[in-house]
């Protein structure tokens, strides 16, 4: 694989989480599928694969866990800053990842690991 490519699928991988936005779970779907037809072929893109992965993971956590403040009347505003700070994160990650960076984002739990 080229670095072309392997920055193209690497940016891919985290820009296909937005996918989660139109499919249920297509956030985590679509980077894992990713990891799993390109990442053999490319170390980069299988880091970014799961670094994607990872991020989503979190974020439906943390969303399930808004939603479960909702009682408190705290969750929707909650939900929304954290929509919003995934929007936000995952096209940070896009970038870089397509200039040939390795991103790791903020506030992660690492449960897929190499």
């Amino acid at each position: 694989m080229t670095p072309d490519q392997e920055h193209s699928w690497a940016s891919l991988a985290h820009m296909s989480a937005l996918m989660g936005l139109l499919l249920p779970f297509g956030g985590l779907l679509a980077p894992y599928l990713v990891l799993r037809l390109k990442g053999p072929q490319s170390a980069f893109v299988a880091a970014q694969a799961r670094e994607a992965l990872n991020f989503n993971i979190t974020a439906v956590l943390a969303g399930l866990l808004c939603l479960a403040l909702t009682w408190v009347l705290i969750g929707g505003l909650l939900l929304v800053a954290l929509v919003l700070y995934w929007i936000v994160m995952t096209l940070i990650a896009t970038v870089q990842a397509g200039e040939g960076h390795e991103y790791r984002y903020p506030i992660t739990l690492r449960l897929v690991k190499p």
